[in-house]
């Protein structure tokens, strides 16, 4: 079937109903812009198109052991999670903008949202948002609403994919974002408690940040508070297993990546942005929100509640043109976080601090490999600095077998021989071992 399903009879009935011919309708494109035609193959069989679609796909290198992280990680993904979300219930929902038909979606959501509120120490959670760094660009648009101002300021210590994202939604914004340089590895208290006044709408940090140094953030909070900003805080979800919560350092709105909650890392997504917030803020807050109410019959239901998007209300009243969210992938959070439990989540976040701990002692004990920052505290990301161009050096142990860390020349000037290395719960001992041996190796 070619991809137009309408009939060369039916498209003529369609053109005299308009008086137009094919050529009428494009007539506003100029001839040298329009399409000559598809420089496109022949046809081929299933059987061949199977053959050469695995044959490009044994090109990646999906066999290395990870240890790449810098905001996605490769984390064990319990086998109840494809089994239950691949349930053609879940698998086909689209909009639940009938409740009446669409119970089992709804509370799903519902619960996911109180998973994240328990998760973060917060009092109301939307229902996803794209990835985690669109919904820390939400919360920054978020801020300025309930502020009325248009200053941020944010720490470089904060996921530079993120901080890219920012920029290009800002550009052409009446926005003044005010980036600060971090100090050892840290948010850099000085530079950031000088920025803070009363035209800032909020500060943005990271805990566990990009380097993977762990903070506490209270006294930031309440200087922002006490000049009427807000304090946002992006965090990974994994680390909340232990760490102090962002709701108990005085956050008001916490954001981040879920791709750690039971996803795949698929090449890049799709992944699953949260986002949570104070419920006296709720009606600020971008995107779906789900609310459980009670029918005529006064049994349990749920319901799309308080709706600001831009579809349901004038334009000029609307919160955000965020028009979706990520129910799928927030199902495999939801599932993620039900299976672990409290004490499971713990011991995942333990496991990935020791784990973290050994493999920093193993490869800072080897020949000029040394730690970048002074910090005493990270979770499960380190810094180190090679004697070479950490570039380089990842080229070769790619080789080796290892994806074995992030670049941070990418993104950071002066950090050439600086690479950034996680470690989650998968990684063994022995690899652990591995990586050690074959990265005194190519030194």
């Amino acid at each position: 079937m070619p991809f137009i399903a309408n009939t060369e009879q039916q498209q003529n009935e369609m053109l005299s109903q308009l008086g137009l011919s094919m050529a009428d309708l494009f007539a506003d494109i100029p001839s040298e812009l329009r399409c000559r035609g598809f420089d496109l193959p022949r046809g081929v069989s299933e059987q061949v198109v199977r053959q050469r679609l695995l044959e490009m796909a044994h090109k990646n290198s999906t066999e290395l052991t990870c240890f790449l992280g810098g905001g996605f990680y490769d984390h064990f993904i319990p086998a109840a999670i494809d089994s239950l979300v691949s349930r053609s219930e879940f698998y086909t929902a689209y909009t639940p903008y009938q409740p009446e038909l669409s119970q089992g979606t709804l509370q799903a959501i519902y619960e996911y949202q109180t998973m994240i509120c328990r998760l973060t120490g917060m009092e109301v959670s939307n229902a996803s948002l794209y990835d985690g760094g669109t919904a820390l660009y939400e919360a920054m648009t978020m801020a300025m609403r309930i502020t009325g101002r248009n200053k941020i300021i944010i720490d470089d210590s904060v996921n530079p994919i993120y901080r890219v994202m920012i920029d290009s939604y800002t550009r052409n914004l009446n926005i003044e974002l005010r980036q600060t340089c971090n100090d050892d590895g840290l948010a850099n208290r000085e530079e950031i408690l000088q920025n803070i006044d009363n035209e800032t709408a909020a500060v943005i940090l990271q805990n566990p940040n990009f380097f993977g140094c762990m903070d506490d953030f209270s006294d930031l909070a309440a200087a922002a508070h006490e000049k009427g900003a807000l304090l946002i805080c992006s965090c990974y979800p994994i680390s909340l297993g232990i760490l102090k919560t962002p709701s108990e350092m005085g956050a008001d709105i916490v954001t981040g990546e879920g791709q750690s909650l039971g996803l795949p890392l698929s090449f890049g997504g799709p992944y699953l942005g949260f986002m949570a917030t104070r419920k006296k803020y709720i009606r600020k807050m971008p995107g779906r929100i789900v609310g459980q109410t009670t029918d005529t019959k006064n049994r349990r239901g749920f319901v799309l509640t308080l709706q600001a998007r831009e579809q349901h209300i004038r334009r000029d009243k609307a919160t955000s043109n965020i028009c979706t969210n990520e129910s799928l992938c927030a199902l495999r959070a939801l599932v993620y976080l039900s299976l672990l439990g409290p004490k499971g989540l713990q011991q995942v976040a333990q496991r990935c601090a020791d784990k973290a701990s050994y493999a920093y002692q193993r490869l800072t004990a080897l020949p000029n490999v040394k730690p970048r920052f002074h910090q005493k505290w990270f979770f499960n990301e380190f810094v180190l600095d090679l004697p070479c161009e950490a570039a380089d050096v990842i080229a070769k142990l790619i080789e080796k077998g290892f994806a074995a860390g992030f670049p941070l020349s990418r993104y950071y000037k002066g950090m050439e021989n600086s690479i950034l290395i996680a470690v989650t719960e998968k990684r063994t001992k022995q690899e652990i071992g591995m990586l050690a041996e074959s990265l005194e190796a190519v030194l």
